[in-house]
């Protein structure tokens, strides 16, 4: 039988630092993301001081804004909450392509997780669901996502 070493993260934000960067456009979504996000980190042990909260004004702002965080060195991880929702226009594909680029690149450039809470949905239905109706909360799973990812990386370093 061959032993194999495991390394999972667990799902224990205490001693957490987590800085929530929202997008303000949008926000009747992005503040239900905000509050599933907030709502899973105090669930699993993070304390208020440990979150803070960024408002910026869009999508795009979001690598800007998460690579100067990452610099800081002041966070354990970062999650990125915003919603853009297709219209009539090409506007929806740029935004998104290039704030989602920009948000993998600065994780992996700086070595912080970040957890990827941008909703990219054709209708505003869509939307709703992801952000606490049918879909769950896609708030909660990229705050979920980003405790693991960091207990995993405490392990490997």
């Amino acid at each position: 039988m061959l032993h194999m070493k495991t390394v999972e993260g667990r799902l224990d934000a205490k001693g957490l630092r987590i800085a929530l960067v929202c997008s303000r456009f949008n926000d009747f979504i992005v503040d239900r993301l905000v509050g599933g996000a907030v709502d899973y980190l105090l669930r699993h042990g993070i304390e208020r001081e440990g979150i803070a909260i960024i408002k910026i004004p869009g999508a795009f702002e979001f690598p800007v804004v998460t690579s100067k965080l990452a610099r800081k060195k002041e966070y354990d991880g970062i999650v990125c909450l915003g919603a853009v929702i297709r219209g009539a226009t090409p506007h929806f594909d740029f935004v998104a392509s290039e704030a989602t680029k920009g948000i993998a690149q600065v994780s992996l450039e700086s070595g912080i997780p970040i957890g990827f809470g941008l909703l990219t949905t054709d209708t505003l239905e869509q939307a709703i669901e992801r952000a606490g109706s049918k879909a769950g909360n896609k708030g909660v799973e990229a705050a979920a996502a980003v405790v693991e990812t960091i207990r995993v990386l405490e392990q490997i370093n």
